[in-house]
């Protein structure tokens, strides 16, 4: 049986134990249970993943302090996310910052033998590729295909899109103008 004098004891450590955490200016984090920290809907993740968003090299230190947890939290954090495949940190070049000489889009309908994962997948290893997306309506697919010279575009066509079983036609619409790319700007906040 323990004594009174243990017990107290025993509660002074632990209260000594949060106030010093506090004292710190970085509380304690509870140890969240492996689904919960991994998932993009902890609020703790949500907020990192926002802030290197808008700088992929800002230090855990920074986005420590920012968030008032300690930089190791941040550190398993970013690397839970990353094992789970939510996250991927990568430097990622802007189309719209390079001069090309052409940027087309291209509208790209699938034969109904293949899928558009298949098809996306084939053209995506293209390195002249910047972006492609599943749509409804017209076309299956909006590719574009970015160069800095006029011979890549017709290759690209020639050999990848045209007399393809996959592909059952394709409609090429050439950039003239940008107006607006948020490319590398769009971000969920929920």
């Amino acid at each position: 049986m323990s004594s009174n004098n243990e017990v107290i004891s025993e509660v002074t450590k632990n209260t000594k134990a949060s106030s010093a955490s506090k004292i710190k200016g970085s509380p304690k984090e509870e140890n969240p249970s492996p689904s919960n920290r991994s998932s993009l809907d902890n609020k703790l993740n949500k907020e990192i993943v926002r802030m290197l968003q808008d700088d992929g090299r800002r230090p855990y230190k920074e986005i420590a302090k920012a968030l008032k947890v300690s930089e190791g939290t941040i550190r398993n954090r970013v690397n839970w996310m990353r094992d789970a495949g939510m996250l991927q940190i990568a430097a990622i070049s802007d189309p719209s910052s390079f001069n090309y000489t052409t940027d087309s889009m291209l509208g790209v309908k699938v034969s109904p033998s293949s899928t558009p994962q298949r098809v996306a997948e084939r053209l995506g290893e293209c390195p002249q590729v910047v972006f492609i997306l599943w749509v409804t309506g017209r076309y299956d697919l909006l590719v574009e295909v970015v160069s800095d010279e006029e011979d890549v575009l017709c290759d690209f066509l020639e050999k990848l899109c045209f007399n393809q079983t996959d592909i059952t036609s394709v409609e090429v619409m050439k950039g003239l103008a940008t107006y607006k790319n948020q490319f590398l700007l769009k971000r969920g906040d929920d």
